[in-house]
């Protein structure tokens, strides 16, 4: 099965970084996020990815390009021209990145992928800036289950602020950022046929307003749900959270040894 990631968007509400790089690129630890989510679903079995690039696309192609130059040592016979890799760290990854324009939508994005994918199975999408514990595994089992033609993954959103826990008017303690108010949302981990291809009408085309919405009128969207560990980076402040958890040394979404 192939993952199809979509890495083109601007970012804008984390200028702050991607003013330099796009945000798939932006770094959790010493890895792109992009790397983070690739080593995920490629601990679930999947190797076969596409990369829908659109804002500094180049920038995820000159990584990918110097992906094994960065992780393995190496010799440069400068006489003869050739290099050598010892000790190379490569990676059981395919990855195709395709140019889907800056101003692409997300639903526009994957029809310009379609013809990389297998007409007679289905494909993971996800975006290219969230991370989570999810097991893909059983995400596709419950989409093959369902017999619909798409799976979206719902989680319960973190919350932003702590919590007082009271009792009358005596605190009894203080909770830190609790989950959201019980509502449940999008947590772009998906699961599709071929045949939602079909509801994309154009680069215009907004994936969650267009075909999720049409899926769910048609009943023919299956819900995956996962109460684990999610955290999508959106914000500066989420990047730095991301990177407190990473720091600490066993951060909950790496599933990989």
């Amino acid at each position: 099965m192939k993952c199809v990631i979509l890495a083109g968007g601007l970012g804008t509400r984390i200028s702050e970084e991607t003013h330099l790089r796009p945000k798939p690129m932006i770094e959790i630890g010493d890895q792109p996020i992009l790397w983070h989510i690739i080593k995920h679903y490629a601990h679930h079995g999947i190797n076969d990815f596409i990369v829908c690039l659109g804002y500094r696309g180049y920038m995820v192609k000159e990584y990918f390009a110097n992906y094994m130059l960065h992780r393995s040592d190496v010799t440069f016979d400068l006489g003869t021209g050739e290099t050598t890799f010892h000790n190379r760290k490569s990676e059981d990854w395919r990855i195709t990145l395709v140019e889907t324009g800056e101003h692409t939508m997300t639903g526009g994005r994957v029809g310009l992928v379609a013809g990389h994918l297998d007409k007679d199975e289905p494909f993971c999408l996800t975006y290219g800036d969230g991370v989570s514990d999810i097991d893909v595994g059983k995400l596709i089992e419950s989409h093959k289950n369902s017999g619909k033609e798409a799976t979206v993954t719902a989680v319960a959103p973190p919350g932003r602020y702590g919590a007082i826990e009271l009792e009358g008017s005596n605190v009894l303690r203080f909770k830190e950022k609790p989950a959201g108010d019980g509502g449940l949302i999008n947590g772009g981990f998906f699961v599709a046929e071929p045949s939602v291809l079909s509801r994309i009408t154009g680069t215009d085309t907004v994936w969650e307003t267009g075909p999720l919405e049409g899926l769910a009128e048609d009943g023919q969207l299956n819900a995956f749900i996962h109460d684990g560990f999610w955290h999508a980076m959106d914000t500066l402040r989420d990047k730095r959270h991301l990177e407190s958890l990473w720091a600490s040394g066993n951060p909950p979404w790496k599933t990989w040894n």
